[in-house]
């Protein structure tokens, strides 16, 4: 039988007990939700991201806004009254990947669609401390000047369409024209503006 004293001394041993029970814990965690209906299908109203909704949330990922921001609201009364209803499972089924996440520097934007106009995104994300003179998140002048790519745009609902997202064939059609002309400033504006709304099935507040 072995003891601990030979495992603690032993790190090739260790690795493999630590491996192991890792694995056997993420799957006693982890497989089970791939069948619950509450993480597998969205809440009532929840859609996929339009096209120019779509490629702000590139925009968003690319640019790390992940790092400062959450898209979780925790199930505590502090935070539904700062941020609104707490976040469920079934809002980020469309999330690919999902921004839930754990740390905050700035605020949870799991619902600020609304909360502010196009404008004030506009101003804040070129010079933050235009607005909130003690904020220390960066600006992004540059997303002013970068377009969207059309067609790239198309051929990412192509393959979140062939992944389950329910993009119609008409949608995907007219997705080029949507995002045409368009810079990542106004892309990621109209993502912002979207979190949380009510009519993607996400309460507003």
């Amino acid at each position: 039988m072995i003891n601990h004293e030979f495992i603690e001394r032993n790190a090739g041993v260790m690795g493999i007990f630590i491996a192991l029970a890792i694995s056997v814990g993420g799957l006693v965690e982890i497989v089970p939700l791939m069948y619950q209906a509450s993480v597998t299908e969205p809440s009532p109203g929840v859609k996929p991201y339009p096209p120019m909704e779509l490629a702000g949330r590139d925009v968003y990922v690319s640019e790390g806004c992940y790092n400062c921001h959450s898209q979780m609201i925790r199930p505590f009364v502090s935070e539904s009254l700062r941020y609104g209803p707490a976040s469920v499972a079934g809002e980020s089924v469309y999330d690919r990947p999902f921004q839930w996440g754990s740390k905050r520097t700035g605020p949870d934007l799991a619902r600020v669609g609304g909360r502010y106009t196009d404008e004030w995104h506009r101003m804040h994300l070129i010079n933050p401390r235009d607005l909130v003179p003690e904020s220390n998140m960066p600006g992004f002048p540059w997303l002013e000047e970068n377009k969207i790519d059309p067609d790239l745009i198309q051929t990412k609902m192509r393959v979140l369409q062939g992944m389950g997202h329910p993009y119609t064939d008409e949608e995907i059609a007219n997705a080029p024209e949507v995002v045409m002309g368009k810079t990542e400033m106004d892309a990621m504006i109209a993502y912002l503006q979207f979190l949380g709304l009510s009519n993607n099935g996400r309460d507003k507040k």
